[in-house]
């Protein structure tokens, strides 16, 4: 059984929904501490005519260091969702699947919502049924998982895994994008015979209409200029390690 654990990020880049496509379970995990200027509440699209600009939801600022993920709540006296379409704008003049993307926007954003993790869950979820793999991204806060207090930072995977281990016959294989490779003690998950890998997802450069290149842009910018049968060889482009 494939496992993958990620905080909830807002319309991420496409190694993101790789990683969603290729598991079995995903779980948007919510019960640590939000950064500022992370990928939970923004992304990156094209920026007319050159560079790049953040899209971003507004979240109610909270006094202290310490929100956590699962309480960040959007700041929904700002009209945060059209300044979004408006920021998309752009892509109308250049982009062959234009009017597509901004229906799913448009039905991605007809409901209303109090907190970060919930519009994520959405998001990621209808991104997901467009692209033509249906998923059910369940959020760790409501899974009632009674996993052991973690020593270290890598053992937030582990123990979650090890719970969920409990309540299935198939080996748990856990996999991490390829940023983690440093900073997980493989011994660890070794010892309760979990099986860790890495994806190394291949970025494959498309058409954008214009130079150069922008790497790494929200899966929104992906989903203007190609089609879905082709981000799927992209999204199968990758190795474990």
């Amino acid at each position: 059984m494939k496992v993958a654990i990620m905080q909830p990020y807002f319309m991420p880049y496409i190694g993101y929904i790789s990683l969603i496509k290729h598991v079995d379970l995903f779980i948007l995990f919510d019960p640590v501490q939000f950064i500022t200027h992370g990928w939970i509440e923004r992304n990156r699209i094209l920026k007319q005519n050159e560079g790049w600009l953040y899209i971003q939801v507004p979240l109610i600022k909270n006094n202290s260091r310490h929100t956590k993920i699962k309480n960040c709540l959007i700041d929904n006296t700002k009209d945060w969702k059209s300044k979004i379409k408006s920021q998309l704008q752009p892509y109308k003049k250049i982009a062959p699947h234009y009017y597509k993307v901004m229906a799913l926007i448009d039905s991605i954003f007809s409901r209303t919502y109090e907190d970060i993790v919930t519009l994520n869950k959405i998001s990621l979820e209808e991104i997901c049924k467009y692209l033509g793999f249906p998923k059910e991204l369940p959020v760790f806060s409501d899974m009632g998982l009674n996993i052991e207090e973690p020593q270290a930072a890598d053992e937030w995977a582990l123990n979650i895994c090890k719970t969920i281990s409990k309540n299935t016959t198939n080996k748990i294989h856990y996999i991490n994008p390829i940023g983690g490779l440093d900073f997980f003690d493989r011994s660890k998950y070794a010892s309760q015979d979990i099986e860790l890998s890495f994806q190394k997802i291949q970025i494959t450069p498309y058409n954008q209409k214009r130079e150069p290149y922008e790497l790494g842009l929200s899966i929104l910018d992906v989903l203007m200029f190609n089609t879905p049968d082709e981000i799927n060889v992209m999204l199968d482009q990758f190795e474990l390690i």
